[in-house]
């Protein structure tokens, strides 16, 4: 069987020992095979672990007494790999026979891409998208885009902001110039921030059509978990605060401000008000942190602001219906 030996899969599971084996049948049926799997038990549960003895002899397990969170246990898990292009797949994630295929078919065609997304089905609903790539919007939130969408919402190729984490390809070497993921998001839009951050650089990114997942979704922590909702209410905000280059921090500012508390009132439907409120303060109160990372952050920008203004989307009522943002790739 053909191999892949320039990319690496990475697994990091917290509770997942209902869909890892699915997962990793499907990356072993594979037309093209990874040049390696990697997964890290992330701290689960007892009763609720992946042991050696649940996964193939051909994957690479790594063990964690505690849970890192995704971040900080995907970053570990690049450092133990080998692959010129690290892949980050989430255990409830089912890759589509010729996922890695269409994957190395995209290093080919766009020799100059770094960053790229897969087209996420839902696994539940195969009639409804789950994903197509991440959008951001100019007011400081970041979607999903076809979140929940029919299929033939699903939009051709094309450049997006960035690519959704649960199935996304890095080159190794912007990764590590990234420093990986931000470890003190622990979990939840890691992802765009190191997108965010990529694009700060120069650095494009590639939404695949073709290249196809199958995702649950939310399968370990929940949709409107208080987990979720805190970790996406809090680095919500330091994505933006650290994160918007130059005169669109001050200009864009009032707008993410009215945008928080217009979620944190609608929050108050799902009885989470007061846990919308301590994301927000325990952001505030990483305020200086946050500031030193942004003056180094901006320092070592390549894109001027207005140039940057151009990726973002803009258009409200596409934030309010998840639709995607996919843009003809410049040659």
């Amino acid at each position: 069987m053909a191999q892949a030996p320039d990319i690496s899969v990475h697994i990091v599971a917290y509770r997942s020992r209902d869909t890892i084996g699915r997962c990793l049948a499907a990356l072993e049926a594979q037309t093209v095979r990874p040049g390696e799997v990697l997964v890290l038990e992330n701290g689960s549960p007892e009763g609720e672990r992946v042991t050696a003895s649940d996964l193939p002899d051909w994957v690479t397990f790594i063990e964690s007494g505690a849970n890192l969170g995704f971040a900080a246990g995907n970053n570990r898990l690049v450092e133990k790999s080998s692959g010129r292009w690290v892949v980050f797949l989430n255990p409830d994630a089912f890759a589509r026979s010729d996922w890695i295929e269409q994957l190395t078919a995209a290093i080919e065609r766009y020799p100059d891409i770094a960053l790229f997304g897969s087209t996420q089905y839902s696994a539940e609903r195969p009639d409804l998208l789950d994903g197509a790539g991440d959008v951001y919007h100019a007011a400081g939130l970041a979607y999903r885009a076809a979140y929940m969408r029919p299929v033939s919402f699903l939009p051709e190729e094309g450049e997006v902001f960035g690519p959704c984490g649960a199935a996304a390809m890095v080159r190794r070497d912007v990764f590590e110039t990234l420093n990986g993921f931000d470890e003190s998001f622990f979990c939840y839009n890691e992802d765009v921030d190191l997108a965010f951050r990529a694009r700060l650089l120069g650095h494009r990114a590639i939404q695949l059509r073709d290249a196809a997942v199958d995702h649950m979704g939310y399968a370990s922590s929940g949709r409107r978990s208080e987990f979720a909702t805190y970790h996406g209410v809090r680095n919500r905000v330091w994505v933006f605060a650290r994160d918007m280059p130059g005169w669109l921090f001050p200009v864009l500012a009032p707008f993410h401000i009215v945008a928080n508390l217009a979620l944190w009132g609608a929050s108050a439907r799902q009885g989470q008000f007061g846990l919308y409120g301590r994301a927000i303060r325990d952001a505030l109160a990483d305020w200086p942190r946050i500031m030193r990372e942004r003056r180094d952050l901006q320092a070592a920008r390549a894109v001027k602001p207005s140039v940057f203004a151009r990726m973002m989307c803009w258009n409200s009522r596409a934030l309010l219906t998840r639709e995607p943002d996919i843009r003809p790739v410049q040659r």
